[in-house]
């Protein structure tokens, strides 16, 4: 059975971790008694599942242990991992496991990305964290900060980072391809929430196997309503999930901010429908200013974000009427060409076509991300969507979800100290404080 150690003694336990001078695990120094990473792997199936099987056919990883709130979901992973020990709470592994292993990867609902792969770095551990990396910016910003500390190899699960497509799209705006580059729009299809979802009255009793209050975590209490949260809807849902911009924004932005070097946003501006302050909205409009780059035109660079089947014409974005537009994805629009950059597919196509007719595209090669994240652990490569690119990223575009509680209303962004001071009431939306019982020193 899964091991047991109570939140008092765990939370002890921390604290101490959190206040001692932080020791980096044996493989920061390439000393793996196998020469293999040792790892923990929280949440285990679906994404994270996902996760854990992409990182294990590096064939350079050992699973130690494994931990998820769903008993059915952690038997079926062990059954794959048979050498792993298995905990329903992470905090117990986290406790029993420390000198066992050297890194943690985190494939949890967004909510609890924060407090596990926040407490592992202040152990010293290496972190694969899923995307959007947290839930709130200011887990985000101390999240990167804990892990530059430390010194320890992390990696964002934005997995599109690595691909060839987005790879070459970068090289392109680096190379000056379109020119100066005076603004993009990125969408996605998909709406997630919507005014007609409201928290469920009623309550269903727990399938056999699963913790609820493990589930919750730092999140507050509510009842369990089945098919509602766990496992595939608590993206809806704002107490849990990140909504359509937190679930995509953190692959479709990328190759835009590694390819222009874009940082913190100046402001941002939100369109949504009227919601319940429950779940996220169906469609969102949300308008970013960004500081100049040596890749932008102007003084700044506008960005525009779409979801919910919401997206300009082909006209409003500089491309000839009736360009084909895809489903997901970004058009950056340049003073010499307008890029049409699908989302993970490989057909990128340069406006004006004659222009760039006989142009060559850069041929990149795509890269394994969750292999790079594992040579890195052990010393023999770069992890690329380490934190401290991540989190500036997960940081711009959570602002975004800022942005959608507070529509209609542009916030002036002071990044270094993390604050909005023309919206005093937007700072309580940067930081939500943890249910009593699941406190992170240093991060709550």
């Amino acid at each position: 059975m899964p091991s047991r150690l109570s939140r008092r003694t765990f939370l002890k336990r921390s604290s101490l971790a959190l206040t001692a001078p932080l020791i980096l695990p044996r493989l920061s120094l390439g000393q793996s008694p196998n020469g293999k990473l040792q790892l923990a792997a929280i949440g285990v199936a679906g994404q994270g599942g996902s996760d854990l099987a992409a990182i294990f056919s590096s064939g350079k990883v050992d699973v130690v242990a494994l931990c998820d709130v769903d008993e059915t979901r952690l038997n079926e992973a062990a059954n794959t991992y048979t050498q792993a020990r298995k905990y329903f709470d992470w905090r117990e592994l986290l406790a029993s496991e420390a000198g066992n292993i050297d890194a943690v990867c985190v494939g949890t609902p967004d909510h609890m990305h924060a407090p596990i792969a926040y407490s592992a770095i202040c152990l010293g551990k290496h972190c694969y964290c899923e995307k959007p990396l947290t839930q709130e910016v200011y887990e985000a910003r101390q999240l990167r900060l804990a892990a530059e500390r430390a010194g320890v190899v992390t990696q964002m699960g934005n997995q599109i980072h690595a691909h060839a497509c987005y790879r070459n799209a970068a090289k392109m705006m680096q190379d000056g391809v379109l020119g100066k580059v005076k603004e993009w729009h990125s969408w996605i299809s998909n709406g997630y929430g919507g005014t007609e979802l409201s928290r469920p009255a009623a309550e269903d009793a727990l399938p056999q196997g699963l913790n609820w209050d493990l589930w919750l975590g730092v999140a507050p209490q509510r009842p369990y309503k089945a098919e509602i949260y766990h496992p595939r809807l608590w993206r809806y849902w704002q107490d849990f999930g990140s909504g359509a911009l937190g679930d995509f924004g953190c692959h479709i932005f990328d190759p835009v901010f590694s390819g222009l070097g874009i940082g913190a946003p100046l402001r941002i501006t939100a369109e949504t429908p009227e919601f319940n302050n429950e779940v996220w909205p169906f469609w969102e409009v949300i308008h970013y200013e960004f500081p100049a780059t040596a890749m932008t035109a102007g003084d700044t660079v506008r960005a525009t974000w779409y979801d919910g089947g919401k997206h300009p014409g082909p006209e409003a974005m500089g491309l000839p009427a009736g360009t084909p537009l895809p489903d997901a994805g970004s058009v950056i629009v340049g003073e010499e060409g307008v890029m049409v950059l699908p989302h993970c597919d490989k057909t990128t196509v340069l406006y004006p076509a004659d222009k760039f007719k006989e142009f060559k595209q850069p041929e990149l090669p795509g890269l394994n991300h969750y292999h790079q994240w594992v040579n890195a652990c052990l010393g023999t490569d770069t992890a690329a969507s380490n934190f401290s690119y991540a989190g500036p990223l997960a940081e711009a575009v959570l602002l975004g979800n800022v942005a959608n509680r507070c529509a209609g209303q542009t916030l002036e962004w002071d990044a270094p100290n993390l604050r909005i001071p023309n919206v005093p009431e937007a700072n309580a939306l940067l930081r939500v404080p943890y249910r009593e019982g699941w406190e992170v020193e240093g991060l709550s």
